[in-house]
């Protein structure tokens, strides 16, 4: 397989993207001088800011240096000594984060099968028929992850019905907002709608899949919920010393709409993508495209000969499902390009 700058543009991950010129501007813009380190910044306050405008006044923005992290941290101020997330079978803190939430947090994780990555209201009413036994960890949190593991986004009505019943039995519920911007671009709605406004209490918001080098944060919702993270922050190593190079990309996120644009043309390049497989033989979409994820089962040779030309990743070996991730940078020549590939292995 060909790899370095010879190599075609890849479908496995929004990871593998560049970053937008806009942020290396404004890492570079951040770099002239001295500053105060651990987040006494004026970039690091800048982008407190703009939390507030985007996710509401009462939010409250801390700036870490990765995605699982945010997770961990958010997370760890939701929860107790005895208590347990419920989550969906395929959530990224079940399946990608290689087992931090029990080993960090010490809690139980009570994963939910579902048909395409989103928990509904009836999952959450099913586990909590051990609240209150003393030989059961106890339901605290409830985690959803908006774009889901499988692309699908939940609308608006879906999380405030997720937050109601959450609530209603004296749980919390935490996104983990990697894609988020995806969602929202999805939904043409506002980073406020999509979280606070359908009672959201804590997001890990994602900048790194976005256009960023490396940036997310943890935004708290709930009032509450922020005495303690400043030191779960430190005590999880997820304070930088330099946050304002962290701050800066995000910063320049939440600038002129930056977020939205970018995971809005990454949705339109899937979108393009899904689109031109749809008269391919032999070739299926096996979720709907909702964000810059198509999953598609296609044949073993066809897999075999498109892997030899572009990266993406199999998710079910088994039944031929293959994920193809689109990014900000992606474009149509880019997605043509691939499609012709598509072809010529299907009809091989």
């Amino acid at each position: 397989m060909a790899t370095g700058s010879v190599y075609p543009k890849s479908f496995a991950s929004d990871n593998h993207a560049g970053v937008h010129p806009d942020v290396l501007a404004a890492i570079s813009e951040a770099n002239v001088g001295d500053a105060p380190a651990y987040g006494d910044d004026r970039w690091t306050h800048d982008f407190e800011e703009q939390v507030k405008d985007a996710f509401g006044a009462d939010a409250v923005g801390f700036p870490v240096l990765n995605g699982a992290g945010a997770n961990m941290v958010g997370l760890a101020e939701m929860v107790g000594r005895y208590d347990a997330i419920i989550c969906p079978n395929t959530a990224h803190i079940v399946t990608h984060e290689t087992g931090a939430s029990e080993r960090l947090l010490g809690v139980k994780l009570l994963t939910v099968p579902t048909e395409d990555g989103r928990l509904v209201a009836g999952d959450i009413k099913a586990r909590l028929g051990v609240v209150g036994m003393a030989h059961e960890p106890q339901p605290r949190v409830v985690s959803i992850s908006q774009v889901s593991e499988l692309g699908t986004c939940y609308t608006l009505d879906e999380i405030a019905a997720l937050a109601e019943v959450a609530h209603g039995n004296g749980l919390l519920l935490h996104m983990d907002g990697a894609r988020l911007a995806n969602a929202a671009a999805y939904l043409g709605c506002s980073l406020r709608a999509i979280t606070t406004d359908v009672g959201v209490d804590m997001v890990s918001f994602g900048g790194t899949k976005n256009g960023a080098l490396a940036a997310e944060a943890v935004v708290v919702l709930r009032p509450s919920l922020a005495a303690g993270i400043a030191f779960l922050r430190r005590q999880s190593l997820q304070l930088a010393s330099k946050t304002r190079f962290i701050s800066a990309q995000l910063s320049a996120l939440l600038s002129n709409g930056l977020w939205q644009t970018n995971a809005a043309h990454a949705n339109a390049m899937s979108r393009r993508l899904a689109d031109g497989i749809a008269d391919v033989p032999g070739i299926s979409l096996r979720y709907p495209v909702q964000s810059n994820a198509v999953f598609a089962a296609l044949p073993e040779y066809a897999i075999t000969s498109l892997q030899e030309q572009f990266a993406f990743h199999v998710w079910d070996a088994s039944e031929g499902v293959v994920r193809w991730m689109t990014a900000f940078d992606t474009t149509p020549d880019h997605v043509d390009d691939f499609l012709a590939a598509i072809r010529k292995a299907a009809s091989a």
